[in-house]
Formats: structure tokens, C-alpha cells, sequence
């Protein structure tokens, strides 16, 4: 917050320059250096390795960085020349020449900043992640196979089905000095992981390219170097418009702006996971990307993303503003003008060897395992094959239409099973699923096995019907019928065949089901006289068939868990607020959840009979929110004889309540009103009365039975445990769902 004082011109001064220092001199400055050096030789080799000029690398590294850096939504992403380019740039300049590639990469960053402009951008976070993760491993094997011919003193082939192929001849061939540049930065980049912290500060690639030269330099190795045609400046080159083959053009266009765009995007999500900082704002992102590319590609550029490798070493190196990425440009930008003949002393087997590490890095086992569990290792197998023997663009297009087919299969198959009922004269038909006209070969084939003249039970746990399913099954109902058998349907799913035809198909969601199973009966919608007769319909339509082999278990026999004394509240559903079924239960309610010590056995014959008869393992007494008995007890109002000689039984509770009960005072704190506070402490009052009951000690001592109270608040749904003398929030834990933690 500003203060008075901040209007003075000389304060203002003073605090823009704390901020300058402590944010960007001490923080940004270093990052940005540190990136520089990661980003220098590693622009080099995505240069080279396209085919492009090698300026057009730096070019790219100085504008992604200032100008993705400067207009872009991400603080900290760092941008440039990207490996997951490398494949489509070098196609595009063996098609149509590197000035006419530059005029694709200004037209690709148009589009993107249409994205931008057009609000889309998250659409392109709609890409399977199986499908990025294996082009990026296509394109690092791609780039793996034409380098390594590189790194053997060759020249690699226009595809990597002929790199493959002609790698046995490369290696009869080899030219010793540049193997040998290219395998020590290799073994360096492995190895620079297990050398001292102190020493790691400094980037692996940089000393890796580095060791390289001096070797290449002092040893007569005859390793081939980098050649640059004059200055940056004398490197810079307008676009050219394309003489013919505008389609394939266009195609080019779209496929470099839709990878710089994914892989922009996804970097910078992979970047805010990183940091605690501002969000990336992905439609800006997009307009700065497309940004960086016009600039880039009219003066030369390569094409620019954001770098997850350079974004991460960005947010490692302690980087807090954009003020880092601008400057790791602006340093690139220096480099380039002010020692370019130290770039013409990289060997290119070095940044071949570099490389290749990086492509063989862009395969991550942790992917392959994900794919493989979540059963997408078919989808990342063939965009992986696509992406290496054909293009990049087709094996990206193959493999989303694979992910898409499959996501279609796992969404829209139909489960259907008949088979006879055991003990039975009927047949039972499950229909589980998004039943659609692809169901009907499958519901044909089920449907014969049915005798002609059987009775059937459908048993449709649907979330989707569409009109052929449905005359399919009508078809096989008719059929039923007319040869003397019958067909019952239970409906359990979120769609019902009545509906079927009232309207286009809609996918029914879950949630549907819960409304109908336990929210209550709608006085406006009720279009039936009598709503309880309605209501057993409905539970016979819907889920008498699940709750039947329950019941069918303890026709003979009752084992309830808990004997569970409630409110007569309407409001209360035990079953529910429990998640408990038929059989778990044995439930006594009364006005006010009281426990009599006199005057009325009915409460003392259910615990008895509980206790010896049923040997449950719980008692539980439950009050709620918004008690109407506890409501009248509070408020001291004459009520009618019979209530007001039943609540007489609840004074006790009064009584303690008044004098400052510890669970009073609790729920006080935890915010609920007087007519709540007592209803907690009714509770721990009748859970007091209980454990004097004989019966009650008695099978607590032999057979550790225990005694709880709950209170349900009404407005939130929540259970709250009441203890006799404090409250307990009912937590969530796997092994022990009833374990409390005080609050």
C-alpha cells in the first residue's frame, strides 16, 4: 500500500530504485546471464541442424527473448529457437528455400497473434497430452538420427528413414576428429549431472561446447567448424514470397504456427507450475510469440517458441520478472555483433554431439510409462512412427485421430450381458453404458440368446440413448411379447426410454440420478395424488433391482452394525447422512433423539434388544440443526400436554446447557446459535445417560461396544461429532473413516 508520503516525487524515485535493485539487478541480471549461456550454444545447433543459416539462430534467440519477453503473458518463460521446429524448418528450406521459409515463419506469427486476438488460445490445451509428448519424442529421435551422421564427419539425409538406413556406411566412413569432438561433449552432457553443486552452476552445454573448441582448437583433429558469411547484420535477409505451391505453403504455415503455439503453451503451464508468481496469460502469450516470429522471420529468424529448458533454468537461476528474458536477448544480441569469430570456432561436430543429447532427452521414459498405464501406448508408439518416416505434420494428424478413435471407443461402448437368472424362470439383460446404433450388432447378439417366450428384466444404467438403440430394444420387447413373454424394465441411469423419443439424444450426467435417489419430492412437480405411491413406483422403476440381492442376504436375518437413536426430523436421513444400506442400521427415532430414564420403555426395549438379540457394535445418538423440540425447550413456551410431558425427559439438557456446558461453549465458538448449542449438548447428555444404562456398561466391558454422538447441521449437510464434552470434525482418512481430529 502507498502512503502519503508516496506522492513525493523524491520518495517515488527512492522506491523505484529499491525495486531495480532488489528485484531485477540482484535477481534478474544473473538469471539472465546464466540463460544466455544455455541458450547461445544451444541456438547454434538448432541452426545448424535445420539447415538455416547459423546467424538465423542467434537472430531468433535475441528476438524471442526480447520481444516474446517484453509482449508475451508469461513472466518467466524464456523464448527462441526450438528443437520442436527443427524437423518442419528443415523440410520447409529443402521445399522452398530459406527466404521463402522466412516469409513462413512472419506468416505463421501472424496467425498466432490472430489466436491471440480471437481468444483460443486454451483451445490449443486440448491437445492429448500422449500426442505431444510423442511428437516431441519423434522430434528428438529425428534430430538424434540426422546429427549423428553429422557427428561421424557426414552429412545427414533429407529422412530420417534415410538417415537410418545409411548410418551402417556412415560408421565404416567415420572421420575420427569430429567423432571424437562430438563424443566428449556427449560424455560431458551425461556426466554433468554427478559433478559438485558449486560446479553445476555453470551450464553443462556451455562448458560442453566449450571443451570441444579448445580440443578441436590444440589437438589435430581436422574437425569441421561453423562458418559464418560476415556480421549478424550482414546475415539479416528479407522474405520472399513463394513462386508457386501456395497449398503446401499454407500447410507449412499452419503446422509451424500450431507446434510454436502448443509447445508455447504448454511450456509456459509447465512454467507457472514452477513458481508462486503471476499466471500466464495465454492469449497475450500467443500475440507475443506471434510477435517475436514476424519480427524474426522478416529479418532472418528462425522460428520462435517458449523453451521449456531455458524457462526452467530461468525460474531455477531465481529470475522474478521478464526483465530476465529481455535481458538473456539483449546479452545474445551483444555476443553476436561483438564476437562472432569465437562462434566460427565451434566445431560442428560439437553442436552435433549437443544435439543429439538434447534430442535423445526429448524421449522421456516417464512418458512412455504414463502412456503405457493409462493404455495410450499405441497412440504414442504410432505418432512416434508417423512423426520419424513421415513428417512431422502427419504424424501429429495420425496420431490425434488414434487418440481421438480410442477416446470415442472408451466413451461409447456399451456394456450388455443377458443371461439367465439363477433360481429362475427369467433372463436378465444389463445395458451399461452410452447405448448408440454402434451398440446394435452387440445388442442383436445378446438378444438372441434370449428365449422367445422368456420373461426379461432390462436392467439400463444408460447415460446416453440414441433413437436406433432404442427401436432396437422396443423391436426386441415386441417380440418378447408377442410370443407369450414379458419384459420389465429398471432404469438406473441417468436416461429413461420414455424420454427417448420426446427429443434429439442428450447425454444424461450422474448427478441426475443422485437428485432423483435422494433429493426429496418436489411439491410443484408432483403429478401423481398420492406422492408416496409415485415414490415406490419410482424406486421400483430405478433401483428396487440393485437394493434386491441386499435384501436377498438377509431375508432370514438381521447383523446391524449400530444402533442409531435420531430425531423424528423429516429433514434426518440416517441411511444417508451414514452412507449406510439396508441391514447396517437399527434405527429408533423420537421427538428430540431423548433417551428416558422413566416413564417410557420403548427406547430402553430397542437398546436392549439391540445389545442381547443383535449384539451391535455402536450406539449412536444423533440430534440435528433447527430442532423444533429443542427449539420448544429453549424457549420455555407452553406447548401441548403430551409434547410438553415428552420434553420434560430433555430438562437435564436444559439445565447444563444454562450452566455453561463445555460442548455449549464449543459450538458457540464454531458459530452456531442457542437452539443448536443445546441440541449438541441434548446429545452429549444423552450420551452420559446411556453409558449409565447397565446393559450399556456391561457391553462396553465384554465386548467393546462404543458409544458416539453426531449432530447434522442442516444448512451445510455436514456431520459433526459431539464428544460429552467438546465437538470433532468426522474426517476423511482412508483407514479410518471415522477417526475424529479436534477442532
Amino acid at each position: 500500500m502507498f502512503t502519503d508520503t508516496d506522492t513525493d516525487p523524491v520518495t517515488r524515485t527512492s522506491r523505484f530504485r529499491r525495486v531495480l535493485h532488489h528485484r531485477v539487478l540482484r535477481h534478474d541480471v544473473t538469471a539472465s546471464i546464466v540463460v544466455f549461456l544455455v541458450a547461445l550454444p544451444l541456438s547454434l545447433g538448432i541452426a545448424v541442424a535445420s539447415g538455416a543459416p547459423v546467424a538465423a539462430g542467434l537472430v531468433a534467440a535475441a528476438v524471442g527473448g526480447i520481444v516474446a519477453g517484453a509482449i508475451g503473458g508469461s513472466t518467466l518463460q524464456v523464448s527462441g529457437p526450438a528443437a520442436g521446429l527443427t524437423v518442419v524448418v528443415a523440410e520447409s528450406i529443402n521445399q522452398f528455400g530459406w527466404r521463402v521459409t522466412c516469409f513462413i515463419v512472419v506468416a505463421a506469427g501472424v496467425l498466432q497473434i490472430l489466436f491471440g486476438l480471437s481468444r483460443i488460445a486454451r483451445a490449443a490445451l486440448a491437445v492429448a497430452p500422449v500426442v505431444v509428448h510423442a511428437m516431441l519424442a519423434g522430434i528428438g529421435i529425428t534430430i538424434a538420427l540426422q546429427q549423428a551422421h553429422v557427428l561421424l564427419g557426414g552429412a545427414s539425409h533429407s529422412s530420417a528413414w534415410h538417415n537410418i538406413i545409411g548410418l551402417p556406411g556412415r560408421l565404416m566412413s567415420l572421420r575420427g576428429g569430429d567423432a571424437f569432438v562430438g563424443g566428449v561433449v556427449i560424455a560431458i552432457m551425461l556426466c554433468w549431472r554427478y559433478v559438485p553443486a558449486k560446479v553445476r552452476v555453470v551450464p553443462g552445454p556451455l562448458v560442453a561446447v566449450f571443451v570441444a573448441t579448445v580440443l578441436a582448437t590444440v589437438l589435430p583433429t581436422g574437425a569441421e567448424r561453423i562458418v559464418l558469411s560476415g556480421s549478424l547484420f550482414d546475415a539479416i535477409a528479407l522474405p520472399r514470397l513463394p513462386e508457386g505451391g501456395w497449398s503446401a505453403v499454407a500447410v507449412t504455415v499452419l503446422t509451424v504456427a500450431l507446434i510454436a503455439s502448443v509447445e508455447s503453451l504448454l511450456s509456459a503451464v509447465a512454467v507457472d507450475k514452477m513458481h508462486t508468481g503471476p499466471r500466464t496469460h495465454f492469449d497475450r502469450e500467443l500475440i507475443g510469440q506471434g510477435s517475436a516470429n514476424v519480427l524474426s522471420g522478416l529479418i532472418g529468424g528462425l522460428p520462435v517458441t517458449g523453451v521449456i529448458v531455458r524457462s526452467a533454468t530461468n525460474v531455477h537461476a531465481g529470475a522474478r520478472s521478464r526483465a530476465s528474458a529481455i535481458l538473456h536477448g539483449v546479452w545474445i544480441l551483444l555476443f553476436s555483433v561483438a564476437l562472432v569469430g569465437l562462434v566460427e570456432r565451434i566445431p560442428k561436430a560439437a553442436l552435433a554431439g549437443l544435439l543429439i543429447v538434447i534430442g535423445v532427452q526429448l524421449v522421456k521414459l516417464a512418458h512412455i510409462e504414463l502412456a503405457r498405464r493409462t493404455g495410450d501406448l499405441l497412440v504414442y508408439t504410432v505418432t512416434v512412427l508417423g512423426v520419424v518416416l513421415l513428417n512431422l505434420l502427419e504424424g501429429v494428424v495420425i496420431g490425434l485421430a488414434l487418440a481421438f478413435g480410442l477416446l470415442l471407443w472408451r466413451v461409447v461402448r456399451v456394456a450388455i450381458v443377458a443371461a439367465p437368472i439363477p433360481a429362475s424362470q427369467r433372463w436378465l439383460i444389463t445395458v451399461d453404458g452410452s447405448c448408440t446404433f454402434l451398440a446394435l450388432p452387440k445388442l442383436s447378439a445378446e438378444f438372441a440368446k434370449v428365449p422367445s417366450d422368456a420373461d426379461v428384466t432390462v436392467e439400463m444404467t444408460v447415460d446416453f440413448l440414441d433413437h436406433a438403440a432404442f427401436e432396437a430394444i422396443e423391436d426386441f420387447v415386441r417380440q418378447q411379447e408377442s410370443n407369450g413373454g414379458s419384459v420389465d424394465f429398471v432404469e438406473i441411469g441417468s436416461v429413461r426410454m420414455a424420454d427417448a423419443t420426446a427429443g434429439p439424444p442428450a447425454r444424461g450426467f450422474g448427478r441426475a440420478v443422485f437428485e432423483e435417489i435422494l433429493g426429496p419430492w418436489r411439491h410443484e412437480d408432483r403429478r401423481h395424488p398420492d406422492p408416496v405411491a409415485a415414490g415406490v413406483a419410482a424406486y421400483h422403476r430405478s433401483h428396487a433391482h440393485v437394493v434386491r440381492p441386499h435384501l436377498d442376504e438377509l431375508r432370514d436375518r438381521q447383523d446391524p452394525d449400530s444402533f442409531f437413536l435420531t430425531c423424528a426430523d423429516s429433514r434426518v436421513v440416517p441411511n444417508v447422512i451414514t452412507n449406510s444400506g439396508p441391514g447396517d442400521l437399527f434405527t429408533v427415532r423420537n421427538v428430540g433423539n431423548l433417551v428416558p430414564t422413566e416413564g417410557d420403555a420403548s427406547v430402553q426395549a430397542a437398546l436392549l434388544f439391540a445389545l442381547r438379540e443383535l449384539n451391535v457394535r455402536s450406539i449412536v445418538v444423533c440430534g440435528h440443526s433447527s430442532c423444533g423440540a429443542m427449539a420448544a425447550l429453549y424457549s420455555g413456551a407452553e406447548a401441548d400436554p403430551g409434547i410438553g410431558a415428552w420434553l420434560a425427559h430433555a430438562r437435564p439438557s436444559l439445565d447444563r446447557f444454562r450452566h455453561g456446558h463445555p460442548v455449549a461453549i464449543a459450538a458457540r465458538a464454531a458459530g452456531f446459535g442457542e437452539v443448536d448449542q443445546l441440541g449438541m449438548v441434548n446429545v452429549a447428555t444423552q450420551l452420559q445417560t446411556l453409558r449409565r444404562h447397565p446393559a450399556v456398561r456391561a457391553a462396553v466391558a465384554e465386548r467393546g461396544v462404543t458409544v458416539s454422538g453426531l449432530f447434522f447441521d442442516i444448512a451445510s449437510a455436514k456431520v459433526i461429532e459431539v464428544t460429552v464434552d467438546g465437538l470433532a470434525h468426522i474426517g476423511d482418512t482412508v483407514a479410518d473413516p471415522m477417526t475424529p481430529e479436534l477442532v
